[in-house]
C-alpha cells in the first residue's frame, strides 16, 4: 500500500554538520499493518514519518501509496491521503474554536467548502455521539472551546478528528509523550480501539518499549537511519523488554527506550 524504496536523506549536506538521518532504507507497510517504531535519539524515526507525510523530500529514492509515485509531491498533495499526530496536544487543534467547530473542519477536510459556516442539527447530533465513544464527557461540551480542555482531552478529540476522514494512513508520531502515564495510557487504549474498529492502517514512533512491544502487529527498531529488525505475528508477540535489550542491546543506548 505504501512503499518507501531505497530511501537517504542527508541534512546539511557537505558541511561539518552533515547528518545522514535516513540511510537506504527500504519498508513496505501492507494495508491493516499496525507499525511500531522504536529507536534512540537521532535514529530516524520522526524523519521516517516526515517524508512519508512529504514534509521532507528524499536525496534518493521513491515513495509510492497505492502505487501512485509521490515522491516530490508536496506535503498539502499527500494530505488526503495521511492523518498524522504529534506530540505536542496543542498542534493538532484550533484553540479558538469550539469542539464542534473543530470537529466540522475535519469533517469536511478534502471537500469543497463555500464561505457559509453553518452547522446542522443532523451534524451536531452525530459529533455528539462519536464524542461519546471517548467516555471523557465531551459530548455535553460542543460549545465549549478547545482552550479549556487539558493535553489529554485535546489528544483524543485530535485523534478523533484526525480519523473521522478514515485516512489511507495514520501516522502517530510519539502522539502519548506529552502526556502523564496515566492519561497516556488512556489515549492509547483510545487509540487501539479507533484503528482496531476502522481497521486503519497505521504507523506510530515511540520511545517507550512498552508500547512498541505491546502495540501493533510490527515492531521496527532504526539505529543511525538503517532498519536494525523489523519483526512480526509471534515473533513479536513473544518479545520482552529483557528480550529486546538481550538481543539487541548494542543499538540501546538511550535509557528512554526502557520506559
Amino acid at each position: 500500500m505504501v512503499r518507501l524504496e531505497n530511501i537517504t536523506k542527508i541534512f546539511s549536506k557537505g558541511t561539518i554538520d552533515e547528518k545522514v538521518a535516513i540511510n537506504g532504507i527500504t519498508l513496505h507497510i501492507r494495508k491493516g499493518d499496525f507499525i511500531t517504531i522504536i529507536g534512540s535519539n537521532g535514529a530516524g524515526k520522526t524523519t521516517i514519518l516526515n517524508l512519508t507525510a512529504g514534509t521532507f523530500t528524499p536525496d534518493e529514492g521513491d515513495i509510492f501509496i497505492d502505487d501512485s509515485r509521490v515522491t516530490r509531491l508536496p506535503e498539502h498533495r499527500r494530505a488526503k491521503y495521511l492523518g498524522r499526530i504529534f506530540q505536542d496536544p496543542l498542534m493538532g487543534t484550533a484553540a479558538t474554536m469550539t469542539i464542534e467547530e473543530n470537529l466540522a473542519m475535519a469533517d469536511l477536510r478534502g471537500h469543497v467548502r463555500g464561505l457559509r459556516w453553518g452547522i446542522k442539527k443532523a451534524r451536531r447530533d452525530h459529533y455528539r455521539e462519536i464524542l461519546k465513544t471517548l467516555d471523557l464527557g465531551l459530548e455535553t461540551r460542543l460549545k465549549d472551546t478547545v482552550s479549556l480542555l487539558s493535553g489529554g482531552q485535546r489528544q483524543s478529540l485530535t485523534l478523533l478528528m484526525v480519523t473521522l476522514s478514515l485516512p489511507k494512513l495514520l501516522l502517530l508520531d510519539e502522539h502519548t509523550a506529552a502526556l502523564d502515564p496515566k492519561t497516556a495510557q488512556t489515549v492509547m487504549g483510545l487509540t487501539q480501539k479507533i484503528i482496531e474498529e476502522n481497521n486503519l492502517t497505521t504507523v506510530m514512533v515511540t520511545h517507550n518499549m512498552l508500547q512498541a512491544i505491546n502495540y501493533g502487529n510490527r515492531m521496527i527498531m532504526l539505529h543511525e537511519g538503517k532498519v536494525q529488525f523489523d519483526i512480526e505475528g509471534e515473533e513479536k508477540s513473544a518479545l520482552t523488554v529483557g528480550e529486546v535489550v538481550k538481543r539487541f542491546g548494542a543499538e540501546l543506548k538511550d535509557e528512554t527506550l526502557l520506559c
